[in-house]
């Protein structure tokens, strides 16, 4: 695989930028954290500039409103908009990078049409309805059930941890649908937001946001036409979702992250220890030195998951090699940032002119990523039994 960049895809990134400098500062301030109205809003209207200006979808088909263009431009787009400050999707990150991908790969032509464009111009929000209660890492044992009725399913059971619930208007769900199979008993349905039965409880982070909810289904009706695949083929459509959630979906962490680890660079150059600065500190520079070696290797190795996705259409278990050694990458960068910190890391807030406070916040925040998108334990579990090829733990 070659890991640079061709001629065409430098100019793509060019025009980008051309256009990110033209359109970034007429945008309008970004609204409140629990302002959720105005969030989707903003969000959504951010979404329709870039699919007028051709920038949604980079890699979607043509057919769908999408660029038709490879894995690598959208590398570059996601590269150059996080660079720049642009909006992330936001509210609608379920449907761009979760459910969006897993319709155009496994759903009907007619599911296609009906909501691919739409997710492209921002018209349609997405959350997932995956985890539930007792149902986590071990999401095969969801119990949320659906039994069919006629041209109906009937949803009665609990989702939890919903990005963007209170604002969506679709929800990918699993639901039991044979309680005598663990694996083989799962359906995907998309779910419409808002039908009788369902009821959206907002719950609050450690770190003070709101954008998770529960969500509970009391003999709610969904159309057997809004099933994706089979029946009871959920586990292996939700594989999928998976593999796109922890093969792509990271990437503007991973840009992101790479930033963080130049900006502790200049606190450690500005916070004093006795007669010195931090960043006077030899083995301090030899920590950070690795950091960046190993983002660095952890963003060839996201060239090579593109690569593969590229030529295969879906993301391979790799994912789970990027998302495991990111997410403890970070827990350990932002660890790091603390102990820079000293005191100051006791304090959510900037203290003595330092900005600090973004640093506590994204090390209290890091908490959540060996746990999310499947557990650090999980994706051990997937490293060895499907790349390392190693016996299934008892």
């Amino acid at each position: 695989m070659d890991l640079r960049y061709s001629e065409s895809e430098n100019e793509f990134r060019k025009e980008l930028r051309e256009w990110l400098a033209e359109v970034l500062p007429a945008l309008p301030a970004k609204p409140g954290p629990h302002a959720w109205d105005e969030r989707r809003a903003y969000d959504t209207g951010w979404q329709r500039m870039l699919f007028d200006a051709g920038y949604a979808g980079i890699n979607w088909p043509t057919a769908y409103g999408g660029r038709g263009a490879s894995l690598t431009e959208q590398l570059i787009y996601l590269e150059e908009t996080t660079r720049a400050g642009a909006p992330y999707v936001g509210v609608n990150f379920v449907g761009l990078l979760h459910a969006g991908p897993t319709i155009m790969t496994e759903a009907s032509e007619e599911q296609k049409a009906a909501h691919l464009p739409r997710i492209l111009r921002g018209e349609e929000v997405w959350c997932q309805g995956f985890s539930e209660p007792g149902a986590g890492s071990d999401l095969a044992s969801l119990s949320c059930r659906a039994v069919r009725d006629g041209d109906e399913y009937v949803v009665t059971g609990q989702k939890i941890w919903t990005s963007f619930a209170q604002v969506a208007d679709y929800c990918e769900l699993l639901v039991r649908t044979d309680p005598s199979s663990k694996h083989k008993g799962i359906t995907w349905l998309i779910c419409p937001m808002g039908l009788p039965g369902m009821e959206v409880r907002p719950l609050r982070t450690i770190v003070g946001s709101s954008e998770f909810s529960e969500v509970f289904f009391d003999d709610v009706r969904v159309p057997v036409t809004q099933r994706v695949g089979d029946e009871n083929d959920g586990w292996r459509i939700a594989m999928v979702t998976f593999s796109f959630e922890r093969g792509t979906s990271f990437i503007s962490d991973l840009v992101e992250t790479d930033r963080t680890i130049g900006e502790l660079v200049k606190l450690a150059r500005r916070v004093t220890r006795r007669s010195a600065t931090a960043w006077d500190d030899v083995a301090l520079r030899r920590e950070v030195g690795h950091l960046q070696a190993e983002m660095d290797a952890l963003w060839a190795m996201t060239k090579r998951n593109l690569a593969q996705a590229d030529r295969n259409g879906v993301p391979g278990v790799g994912g789970s090699v990027m998302k495991l050694y990111y997410s403890e990458l970070l827990q350990r960068l932002t660890d790091v940032a603390m102990r820079v910190l000293g005191r100051a890391g006791l304090s959510r807030e900037d203290v003595g002119g330092l900005e600090s406070g973004a640093f506590v916040e994204e090390r209290l925040r890091s908490t959540s990523f060996t746990i999310a998108a499947g557990s650090s334990q999980i994706q051990r579990n997937i490293i060895a039994e499907r790349i390392l090829g190693l016996p299934k733990d008892r």
